[in-house]
């Protein structure tokens, strides 16, 4: 078997209300047109081949703050198609107030890597990234 990309992800919030205003100028700015589910405990859109859900928090967690470190998700990287993508989506997570970690950059983990990387806020961190070609998909060089 050989999976076909990542369905869909669903993060759960404690700021729940700030994170839907977030997510709804950001998803659809990423492709994720489609709004599958809007009521007072989620958000979920699809485009792209991909899901994105928000969802309140339990309430026995609302007071547990996101923590990268802990246990569970550490971050999303959305792929993008061009490095300009990158930079318009840097615009717009400072638009909306985000928290930058890192912006627009090459890395070091691919061939080409160049990414942004902010917080939601919630804190969760989201990275866009653009890698040219195959990757790491690429084939080797030959010796």
């Amino acid at each position: 078997m050989e999976i076909n990309g990542v369905a869909h992800i669903f993060v759960s919030v404690t700021r729940f209300d700030e994170c839907v205003a977030f997510y709804r100028r950001m998803l659809p700015f990423l492709g994720l047109t489609h709004v599958v589910r809007d009521t007072p405990e989620q958000l979920y859109c699809i485009g792209g081949r991909t899901g994105f859900g928000v969802a309140r928090a339990a309430p026995e967690f609302r007071d547990s703050p996101f923590a990268q470190g802990r246990s569970g998700l550490h971050h999303v990287c959305f792929r993008a198609r061009s490095r300009e993508d990158v930079d318009a989506v840097h615009r717009l997570a400072r638009e909306l107030g985000a928290k930058i970690v890192r912006a627009p950059a090459e890395g070091h983990w691919a061939p080409g890597y160049y990414s942004v990387l902010f917080e939601d806020p919630d804190g969760i961190r989201l990275e866009v990234n653009y890698i040219p070609g195959k990757g790491l998909l690429a084939e080797p060089p030959k010796r």
